[in-house]
């Protein structure tokens, strides 16, 4: 599992700022960075149905506590060319 920590700094500020400019209006509409993984069972206890942010190489996956308007991010994951979605959550 990768923290943020664990990332370089320009990765991190980076991923921060796509979080902030993508998720902070509208963290529920599909785009071509944002997508909504049906069928997907993740390794969390989740609200709600799991959405994937990508940035870069790193995808960002969260949910959305509609009820308070909040954007939960449950993890942060580096995803090599050849890794599906499932493998490296």
């Amino acid at each position: 599992m990768m923290e943020l920590d664990e990332l370089r700094a320009f990765e991190r500020r980076r991923i921060l700022d796509d979080v902030e400019k993508h998720l902070s209006r509208q963290p529920l509409q599909e785009s071509r960075r944002k997508k909504l993984l049906r069928g997907l069972v993740p390794p969390w206890k989740q609200i709600g149905p799991v959405w994937q942010l990508r940035v870069g190489e790193f995808r960002v996956f969260y949910d959305v506590d509609e009820a308070n308007s909040t954007v939960i991010v449950r993890a942060v994951r580096g995803k090599p060319p050849h890794k599906t979605t499932k493998e490296i959550l």
